[in-house]
């Protein structure tokens, strides 16, 4: 062994104890002694991903790529500080170039499906995660990596034998009780008790069994046991408001400074952005409103083609803002932003999803969120579709807070003025957009689901086909919270759910009837 050897397996023991200061001494020493040898940028880039300097890192994966192209730890590496630095389409191609060499690295194999996932392409992944497992069997992280990849592509039954099994080793981890209680409805309360046993042997701070609250109070749910139920929703709300350093007023604010600048005299200065080759569709709302089965009806048509929930419209007007808001669409950063030319916005947006289009006249982003953004998606897209999902605001309420991912629904009282910003927003693009805009009501959607496709699809220049009313069978993958229901007919059940916790429910019904909204 030379002596530049000796200090690369030196560089990777100390990796593997994540020492990463002595990985990038050994770096920069490899470095010193030859120039045009991979390992020394490779090892400092290991060094600079460990302490979350992204561009660093992907500068020296590409510099070790540039010295040895046949490096494909550096290529995997590389794309996946690209996919964190939101340079899809580049991540995209070097995941595409370097996947066939990846067939003997389980490691490799592993991240390589982590990055095809974070840009939405989930059969990419898959296939990466049951090589990698065939390597190595009985790997937990990739057993959970391919977990989450079986939930958005509809293998629910691989998901739940996955988690099982994990399970039986690790039978007091919650976030394993809380993705498995999220597969399929209770029918008994066998897991009810299990769960109840390991929140007994748990720590008595709330802020460790978030999961286990918000697993249990879906379960009781699922058996009507509504009072329980609506107990554990409530200690997971309140367990996770306790950890954050959030104020609604930052929200609301954000909202009413998107009502004062996209006005009809700031939309009227467009500059008639071209039509592009694909249309695109953004299906918006508040989050658990019915968009993703929305997007289902519509992505089952021949013409349309759906690219999932993407960011890339958020980024960009935190981009054109210039300001640090910590990736938040605050009211300055909406302020700033509504000053930045659209067109440029728009082509840019193009190019980033570009990607993941295909051949498709259409497609769908369908990120709840963005009925933050209708102004900015009208401005710079005259041709494009927006349809806003409405639903009971007690049932959408609901919806929200019994779910662990949203800020401003943890507790009923930040819930409710979230709630009634929202509703002068939607007010606010009715009476500024108009026709721009389809508004599609939940209940109706399922209780006649013919008639309000046909509707819809004609609202959005589509001919009616078949399939869309057979969304279940579509078999593309869904990588939102209602993956799993979305696999089954559209349905009533969720309808006034709100009722059966009305009682604990009556604070915010209260507040939402004295601000205006009608129940």
């Amino acid at each position: 062994m030379n002596e530049i050897d000796r200090i690369s397996a030196s560089g990777r023991q100390a990796a593997a104890a994540r020492n990463w200061p002595q990985v990038g001494a050994c770096g920069m020493e490899i470095k010193r002694r030859d120039p045009n040898n991979p390992e020394g940028p490779f090892l400092l880039g290991l060094a600079q991903k460990a302490a979350g300097r992204l561009q660093a890192a992907a500068d020296y994966f590409a510099a070790a790529l540039g010295i040895d192209v046949a490096r494909y730890d550096a290529a995997i590496e590389l794309a996946w500080q690209l996919v964190l630095l939101n340079r899809f389409a580049e991540a995209n191609e070097l995941l595409d170039d370097y996947r066939a060499r990846l067939d003997n690295s389980p490691v490799y194999l592993d991240l390589a499906g982590q990055a095809y996932t974070r840009l939405g392409r989930y059969d990419s992944a898959w296939g990466l995660y049951e090589r990698a497992l065939q390597l190595q069997p009985n790997v937990e992280p990739i057993e959970v990596n391919m977990a989450t990849c079986a939930v958005y592509l509809g293998k629910t039954d691989r998901a739940q034998a996955i988690y099982s099994k994990l399970l039986k080793k690790h039978p007091d981890h919650q976030r394993f009780h809380y993705e498995l209680a999220q597969l399929a409805r209770a029918e008994s309360d066998r897991h009810v008790k299990q769960m109840l046993a390991v929140l007994h042997r748990a720590s008595p701070d709330p802020t460790r069994n978030i999961f286990l609250y918000y697993a249990l109070g879906k379960e009781l749910e699922d058996l009507g046991r509504w009072d329980e139920s609506f107990d554990y929703y409530k200690r997971g709300g309140d367990a996770a408001r306790s950890t954050m350093d959030y104020d609604v007023a930052t929200d609301v604010a954000a909202i009413d400074r998107i009502v004062e600048v996209c006005s009809a005299d700031w939309l009227v200065d467009a500059p008639g952005q071209a039509r592009t080759d694909s249309t695109p569709i953004f299906v918006v709302g508040l989050p658990r409103t019915g968009t993703t089965l929305t997007e289902r009806i519509v992505s089952s048509h021949s013409q349309v083609e759906s690219i999932g929930e993407t960011q890339v419209l958020h980024m960009l007007l935190r981009r054109a803002s210039a300001i640090e808001s910590g990736g938040e669409l605050t009211a300055d950063v909406i302020a700033a932003a509504a000053k930045a030319p659209a067109d440029l916005m728009a082509a840019d947006y193009m190019d980033a999803v570009a990607y993941r289009l295909g051949a498709a006249p259409f497609f769908i982003d369908k990120l709840p969120e963005n009925v933050l953004n209708l102004g900015f998606v009208a401005k710079a897209w005259p041709d494009a579709k927006i349809v806003h999902l409405r639903r009971h605001p007690m049932d959408a309420c609901f919806a929200m807070y019994k779910q662990s991912y949203f800020r401003f629904a943890y507790n009923l009282d930040d819930l409710a003025e979230y709630y009634l910003a929202y509703d002068r927003l939607s007010r606010h693009w009715r009476n500024t957009l108009g026709d721009r805009v389809v508004e599609l009501e939940y209940e109706q959607l399922v209780a006649d689901q013919e008639a309000q496709t046909r509707q819809l699809l004609d609202r959005l220049g589509l001919e009616f086909e078949q399939a869309c009313l057979d969304f279940d069978r579509n078999v593309a993958p869904v990588a939102t919270a209602s993956s799993v229901q979305v696999r089954e007919k559209a349905h009533t059940r969720s309808v006034n759910k709100w009722k059966s916790y009305a009682q604990h429910l009556e604070p915010l019904r209260k507040r939402l009837e004295a601000g205006g909204v009608t129940l």
